[in-house]
């Protein structure tokens, strides 16, 4: 019986009945340790008749084993895996250590989970259950809350339980306090008057374990037999691992080392349990009095302690000795290859010094890691690695790949500390340059296997990676590291400059990818930044061949504006040289879109969103999407681009990339601006602002254009004047908006400035459409009919037409030629009213009711209007004749999932099936 836990009993009944309903839900349930998480997750296991459930935890020595707590959730029902797409497939079995891959990307794995569960909801609702999630590897953590943030109607229901500090970003909270006083003392109750009690708790014991218990069942339940009588008062924690403490002290010493054994290794293996504890003459005899104590269980092979406070108190209370010789002894009983991981960590633990062996065996575990793409744990072992290295230099490039992990992994305050931690151990850069000649003489093969592997992960050259013995390298390695820190965690400035600081102290493709990083953090900073920046990229130097030479080439000749090279043709280039792969295109794809070339980078960007889902890189996809959205949006395809972005934020979300939640915030914002939509607009801009200053200029664009559409020009003029005319798209492209809330306002001077550096942009792009806002906001700044009619003759993008359209029918009403002015306005309406441009079309509607007009009826929305983004995604997939596990594979969602939208969406197409999908405009 749980006694004062019916209102969180509720939330989890709640969550059981949306499952059998179809409808899944993740929870994560958090508390101090003896709260009563586990026995609420043993009352969903209770309550969850009819449900298949799967259960797994956490376990401390195994946090840094790269998706260990995931394979011993998994572990049951991993002859499924097969039923799974092929990346997935694979990615999963390579991080259970079942097939052999090259690292790829890390939540590739959490799209993999996320499908076995849906395949295993197949038959009937899933509870997943884990605790302990606190101990989780960082690996695991990732991957379940990647799918659990992804759940929708699988029927799937996944519980957390789990200690302080562990979060689960995205995921609702149950915090579980103490009980009440009324259930304390009911709880109380039945300890003292439960069977086997030997301690008469009087009242003043009574009162003693009610005061210090406050409200915590567990240590109701333990300190009764342990309640101090010396008055003292220690943590929680601490009394009641004391109190478990005090049961061990009672059992016979061999016992109690049997004990300290199994708390050590703590992954309840019995079988290597006992083979260590015979080096201490301790034997499976010996475990009985433990079990009749009720202080740990034995079934099947396994041995598990009644609760992990056991462990703790049990492990604590072993003298520092012999906990060293205790890992050792565990050490020499993992002989098996396949405990090689869990070997070197117990050799790591009884170190007494620097150990270069343990050393280099540690950092082959971080090579297994990353290959695995467990990267937090691959962090973990190389630093653990550079702290038993024995010289400066090898503690220093320990230091380095670790930072290097912990950026991969998103830990980004880790990779910073540990970057600053491993320049401390470099030499002088004046001794730097003294020993570059020398470093560079050496080659590849005076690296070990490790160097080398982990030079191709992280970028690096065949030749630089023979320079990675020399600090001049290791130095350029972790300022890229540093300014990566900084940069993510939104300090632009700094990065920059560390970026630009550290190109100079190398050469070849590690200074070429420096500056393409320091291009982009200048990108925030202002056009003489990014001019110093592309200027020291393009004087670099590259040997004969190199594939990232066309795409530098591209950047330095559209910022210089030198040239202005295809998009397209530098990808072919790229790709022939051996380049091309979307981390290596995205930034030409932004620089592509600063150069006017949409439909080009439209192209390249949807070729590189379909390579990315093929291979489940999940991790670059917001910033593709990003300049897809971008694209679509000018091309007019504003529901194209309000899914596309959509879907990116998402990602960017699961992702926790903030810098690009930020700036699809502030892209969807302008999307809602265009709408007329005031409360998603700001709710948007609120979350951009929140996220980071990335998406700054698209919220002041999205605000200018929602007091624009709503008639408000000065608050338009004032909020796009600070801005507009820079080298950011937003800021170029809001120019004609700062014209004609200029021009409105009756103060044109006041866009002067920015029109000119608008023109000259234009003029650069040689692009149809530009030319025709050219022409427009002439006409607007000169009063001239020619310049409007020149505007409208030139192909142009549908939104900015029918705005051109709008007002040269305003200028023709003005000037009283009623009967011209209602082709131009009956124009520009029907494009806002299919654009969903509500502020504009009222506009409209209002002109043509002035000209003596009447207006035609809104019609009724288009079919798209009805579906939602991932809706009109889905039915557009099926349409194309995708089966449901190929478009999940796709969105990066469940089959289930995919399912259960179509089936909302054939109502709303008016369909009944997915055949009849192909009868429908999409």
């Amino acid at each position: 019986m749980l006694y004062g836990r019916s209102a969180e009993q509720g939330v989890i009944d709640r969550l059981l009945s949306d499952s059998r309903s179809g409808r899944s839900g993740a929870l994560l349930i958090r508390g101090e340790p003896g709260i009563g998480k586990t026995a609420l997750l043993d009352y969903a296991a209770t309550a969850a008749e009819g449900l298949r459930m799967i259960r797994g935890t956490g376990v401390e020595s195994e946090a840094e084993l790269p998706f260990a707590g995931l394979h011993l959730l998994l572990r049951p029902v991993l002859d499924q895996v097969g039923a799974l797409p092929e990346h997935q497939e694979r990615a999963l079995r390579a991080a259970f250590g079942l097939a052999s891959v090259e690292a790829g990307d890390r939540l590739l794995v959490g799209l993999a989970v996320l499908s076995l569960l849906s395949e295993l909801a197949e038959d009937g609702p899933l509870l997943v259950l884990v605790d302990d999630a606190q101990w989780l590897d960082r690996a695991s953590t990732d991957a379940l809350l990647f799918a659990a943030r992804r759940l929708d109607a699988e029927g799937v229901v996944l519980i957390f339980a789990a200690r302080e500090p562990f979060t689960a970003p995205g995921l609702p909270e149950l915090p579980v306090k103490g009980l009440d006083a009324a259930s304390a003392a009911a709880l109380l109750n039945t300890v003292a008057g439960a069977a086997g009690t030997n301690v008469a708790i009087n009242p003043a014991v009574r009162y003693r374990v009610l005061a210090e218990a406050r409200g915590n069942p567990l240590a109701l339940i333990e300190l009764p037999a342990a309640a101090p009588s010396d008055g003292t008062a220690l943590p929680l924690t601490s009394r009641v691992q004391d109190a478990f403490l005090s049961q061990v002290r009672v059992l016979p010493e061999a016992t109690q080392g049997l004990l300290a054994v199994a708390a050590a290794e703590d992954t309840g293996d019995l079988d290597v349990v006992l083979r260590a504890a015979a080096g201490f003459g301790d034997f499976l005899e010996d475990l009985h009095p433990a079990e009749r104590a009720g202080l740990v269980l034995v079934d099947a092979g396994t041995m598990t302690f009644r609760h992990p406070l056991v462990r703790a108190a049990v492990y604590q209370g072993i003298p520092p000795s012999l906990r060293l010789a205790v890992h050792k002894a565990l050490a020499e009983a993992l002989d098996r290859p396949d405990d090689a991981d869990r070997r070197v960590w117990h050799l790591a633990m009884a170190a007494t010094g620097p150990d270069e062996e343990v050393a280099a065996e540690l950092e082959r575990t971080a090579v297994r890691a990353s290959d695995r793409s467990g990267y937090a744990a691959a962090a973990t072992a190389y630093e653990r690695a550079a702290r038993l290295s024995a010289r400066p230099e090898s503690r220093a490039r320990r230091l380095t790949l670790a930072a290097e992990t912990a950026v991969w992994a998103g830990e980004l305050d880790r990779a910073g500390v540990l970057a600053e931690r491993g320049t401390r151990q470099l030499a002088t850069p004046a001794q730097d340059r003294a020993k570059a000649g020398d470093a560079r003489q050496l080659t590849t093969s005076a690296l070990d296997e490790t160097d080398t592997r982990d030079a191709r992960r992280f970028g690096t050259t065949a030749g630089e990676a023979g320079e990675q013995a020399g600090s001049l390298v290791l130095r350029a390695r972790l300022t890229q590291v540093r300014a990566t820190s900084d940069f993510l965690r939104g300090s632009p400035r700094t990065a920059h400059e560390a970026l630009l600081d550290g190109a100079a102290t190398t050469d070849g493709a590690r200074a070429a990818r420096m500056l393409i990083q320091a291009l982009h953090a200048a990108w925030y900073l202002g056009r003489p930044e990014l001019d110093r920046t592309a200027a020291r990229l393009g004087a670099l130097s590259l040997p004969e061949g190199d594939p990232m030479a066309p795409i530098i080439g591209f950047i330095t000749a559209i910022l210089s504006r030198s040239a202005w090279p295809s998009l397209n043709d530098m990808v072919a280039q790229a790709r022939r040289a051996g380049a091309g792969s979307p981390r290596e295109l995205v930034q030409a794809c932004g620089i592509g879109l600063a150069a006017g070339q949409d439909r080009e980078v439209g192209e390249t960007a949807m070729a590189l969103v379909a390579e990315s889902r093929a291979l489940g890189s999940i991790g670059v996809l917001p910033t593709l999407l990003f300049f897809l959205a971008e694209t679509e949006l000018f091309h007019g395809r504003h529901r194209d681009a309000l899914t596309t972005a959509t879907e990116g934020l998402g990602i960017a979300r699961d992702t926790g990339q903030g810098h690009w939640v930020s700036q699809m915030n502030g892209f969807l914002a302008y999307l809602a601006a265009v709408e007329g939509d005031d409360e998603r607009c700001v709710r948007h801009v609120d979350e951009a602002l929140a996220s980071g200053v990335a998406g700054t200029r698209w919220t002041l664009w999205a605000r200018g254009m929602l007091d624009l559409g709503h008639g408000r020009v000065a608050a338009a003029l004032s909020r796009l004047e600070p801005m507009a005319g820079g080298h950011q798209v937003a800021e170029t492209r809001c120019v004609p908006d700062l014209v004609e809330a200029a021009v409105r306002l009756g103060a044109p001077d006041r866009a002067a400035g920015a029109f000119t550096r608008y023109r000259e942009w234009a003029r650069y792009t040689r692009q149809p459409w530009a030319e025709a806002l050219v022409l427009r906001c002439r006409a607007l700044l000169e009063d001239s009919e020619e310049h409007f009619t020149a505007a409208l003759k030139l192909e142009g993008r549908p939104f900015e037409q029918a705005r051109t359209a709008l007002l040269y029918g305003e200028w023709l009403r003005r000037m009283r030629r009623k009967a011209d002015a209602r082709t131009y306005l009956r124009t520009a309406l029907e494009t806002f009213e299919r654009l969903e441009a509500a502020p504009w079309a009222g506009r409209a509607r209002a002109e043509l009711s002035a000209t003596g007009s009447a207006a035609p009826a809104a019609p009724a929305p288009g079919v798209l209007a009805r579906l939602t983004p991932q809706e009109l995604q889905i039915v557009r997939l099926a349409a194309r004749g995708l089966s449901n596990r190929d478009i999940a594979a796709q969105l990066f969602l469940s089959p289930r999932t995919v399912g259960y939208h179509l089936y909302k969406a054939y109502p709303k197409l008016g369909v009944a099936s997915r055949g009849e999908l192909g009868t429908v405009a999409l």
